[in-house]
């Protein structure tokens, strides 16, 4: 009853302060009436919604993000960035140096095209696969520690975008070097899948994104990359470390390929990646009452 009564309240503070604050969508509705539905129907299934928390607090952490657009907390870097990436990885051309996002816009392929589709598709799905893999394969530990990194790296992830909010390289071709608060999302490169396919996925992801100074660092580049970690680290097999290998570096490359991304973005959800690592496993993990936690955890949620 105790557990009952902290899921009831926990669910309703959080619709409430997203309909107030960010608005209803049937979504909300539904998520809410998926986890109140698994968290009482059965012993195991609570039990897997209690698992499912750190993937859970990253969905609600992400729309929250609405609350305070990150562009009225920082000013938004739009050229300096560019700059930076010129100087850095520019490559020079018969028009002048130009960023990689400049070259590959003009020297594109089908086959990239469609593979870059592929691959951007694989950046949230794809862990959540492995973390489930992980779970009914009973290493519930080793799922403990890679769903709270994957929660960790986004929230250092998501606070480095209010720290510094950057504009994606397709921005600048569409709209100079000035920053315009409420500016709709585009999906770039990836429209180029949208037509090969007619599936419009990513015009229906990026038509909702509401801010779109959010580039560095890039995330996508950060996810599968924890994934590919901890798929070496608990022996997954070669099977799970050969996709996430591929995967991971499809996504890098796609990220600029794409103009979602520059160089320097991607290797600052690389960083993202390493240091939310580092500081689960060898800084949070150290601490008794932590480790305890996550041993307390573990136990809950392998209980039969």
């Amino acid at each position: 009853m105790k557990e009952g009564i902290i899921c009831l309240v926990a669910l309703a503070l959080w619709l409430t302060v997203t309909v107030l604050f960010i608005g209803f969508r049937p979504e909300h509705i539904l998520m809410a009436a998926l986890i109140l539905g698994l968290f009482f129907a059965c012993g195991v299934t609570r039990r897997l919604v209690v698992a499912l928390l750190p993937f859970i607090l990253f969905g609600i952490s992400y729309d929250w993000m609405n609350l305070l657009p990150n562009y009225e907390v920082n000013s938004v870097d739009v050229g300096d960035l560019y700059n930076k990436e010129k100087l850095l990885f520019g490559i020079q051309t018969a028009e002048g140096i130009v960023t990689p996002n400049e070259f590959f816009a003009v020297r594109t392929a089908k086959i990239m095209d469609f593979m870059a589709g592929v691959f951007y598709l694989c950046w949230v799905p794809l862990p959540i696969i492995f973390g489930l893999w992980l779970y009914f394969k009973g290493q519930r530990k080793g799922y403990l520690h890679f769903s709270i990194v994957f929660l960790l790296v986004n929230l250092i992830g998501f606070a480095m975008y209010y720290v510094h909010p950057a504009a994606p390289p397709w921005y600048i071709p569409l709209h100079g070097f000035e920053a315009v608060p409420g500016t709709p999302g585009n999906m770039a490169g990836l429209s180029a899948f949208d037509e090969m396919t007619g599936l419009g996925i990513f015009n229906a992801l990026y038509g909702r994104n509401a801010n779109v100074f959010a580039a560095f660092p890039s995330l996508h580049s950060a996810y599968t990359l924890v994934a590919f970690i901890y798929a070496l680290r608990l022996h997954s097999g070669k099977g799970w470390q050969i996709v996430l290998g591929v995967v991971t570096v499809g996504i890098w490359f796609t990220a600029v390929y794409t103009s979602h991304h520059y160089i320097i973005d991607v290797m600052g959800g690389i960083l993202c990646a390493l240091v939310g690592y580092a500081l689960f496993e060898y800084v949070l993990m150290k601490s008794n009452s932590f480790s305890r936690f996550i041993d307390r955890y573990a136990d809950y949620i392998s209980a039969r």
